[in-house]
């Protein structure tokens, strides 16, 4: 089975930094693109940022300039690197991930979500 593992979220001062990682493991094949969700308490869960396999970035608004995600393919990791946080950021980040198993069709795989809050 495939398995996505994040770690990096805790508590940060505004203005502060964190850096998200998100492993994947298991029966991989191949993976496609790659991002970052979050859900703040009392709201849809957006998107934050994706990249391609080839490393083509989006970022939402309100992180551009802020954030930014990369990933690792050869340790089937990818990374959210958050700086000048802001207490709107507070929320639990969740990481996805494109995966084809044993050659067949690409389906998403969601991690169990690491919470991120921000104090100000």
């Amino acid at each position: 089975q495939v398995q996505l593992v994040e770690s990096g979220g805790g508590l940060v001062q505004a203005g502060g930094s964190l850096r998200l990682s998100c492993a994947a493991s298991g029966s991989i094949f191949s993976i496609s693109a790659m991002g970052w969700y979050r859900q703040a308490p009392g709201k849809q869960r957006e998107l934050v940022a994706s990249i391609t396999s080839g490393g083509r970035t989006t970022h939402a608004d309100s992180v551009k300039g802020r954030f930014t995600i990369s990933r690792d393919n050869a340790k089937k990791t990818v990374y959210l690197q958050m700086n000048s946080l802001k207490p709107e950021d507070t929320g639990v980040y969740y990481c996805t991930a494109e995966i084809s198993v044993r050659g067949l069709i690409y389906r998403d795989y969601w991690g169990q979500g690491t919470q991120v809050t921000v104090s100000s």
